[in-house]
């Protein structure tokens, strides 16, 4: 029972770390979206997607609601978006997303995780170009007809749509389509479950399993590094 409860236990922490990562980070994009477009969703569509996300995560109103006061507020922090783009060892590609008020700061501590994991940060445009850049929305697939569906958003700049492993349906746009497919979806009154823009690698690599151990120990280490955001990374 003792051993049980100890695996229990500690899964239940890793929710709650991975609870406290996702409210961290939709705050950020909170901070981001109202300094760039104002408190008022109905007119900022990035605080928008910022609602649904935190929806999408469970992530309480209120939170939600404080996020934006206090990115009006005096002493809000200013958060930059930065990029890195570097390898994981056996040459996986690597980008990372990230919003901090320190960029000296993040910078070291993202090369100090390449450095430490045996790989290596690269510079501006050193692996992007192997990823594609899609505005990627998730939605109940109760009622709904995925033929239908695709030819009647050809139109809005729909690249691929599909299910995923929950059940969900996964429609991508193209990047610069995201504001259009979110418009079309709401006029044919579908709320996404999630609403944000991702990278897919454009080719894929497979590893033996203790060299795509090496790969997702580093990945693991920069996602719980508190000014990440997001990491991809084109290991298969």
């Amino acid at each position: 029972m003792g051993r049980i409860f100890e695996v229990r236990k500690s899964s239940m922490f890793a929710r709650w770390d991975k609870m406290a990562k996702n409210f961290t980070r939709i705050g950020k994009e909170i901070a981001i979206a109202v300094k760039a477009g104002g408190p008022n969703p109905d007119d900022n569509p990035a605080l928008r997607r910022c609602y649904l996300n935190a929806k999408g995560v469970n992530m309480p109103k209120d939170r939600v609601e404080a996020a934006i006061k206090r990115a009006m507020g005096k002493d809000m922090t200013n958060y930059e978006e930065v990029v890195y783009e570097g390898y994981a060892p056996h040459g996986i590609a690597v980008l990372v997303e990230t919003a901090t008020d320190n960029p000296t700061r993040t910078v070291a501590n993202v090369r100090m995780h390449f450095n430490k994991s045996g790989g290596s940060l690269g510079t501006s445009g050193s692996v992007a170009f192997t990823f594609n850049r899609f505005g990627e929305f998730k939605i109940k697939k109760e009622g709904v007809n995925l033929e239908d569906l695709e030819l009647e958003l050809i139109d809005f700049g729909l690249e691929e749509i599909g299910e995923d492993s929950e059940g969900h349906i996964v429609i991508r746009a193209a990047f610069t389509e995201f504001g259009n497919m979110s418009k079309a979806l709401e006029d044919k009154g579908i709320t996404p479950l999630s609403a944000e823009l991702t990278r897919i690698p454009v080719t894929t690599m497979e590893l033996p399993e203790d060299q795509a151990k090496d790969v997702l120990e580093l990945v693991d280490k920069l996602e719980q590094d508190e000014d990440v955001q997001k990491v991809y990374y084109n290991l298969k």
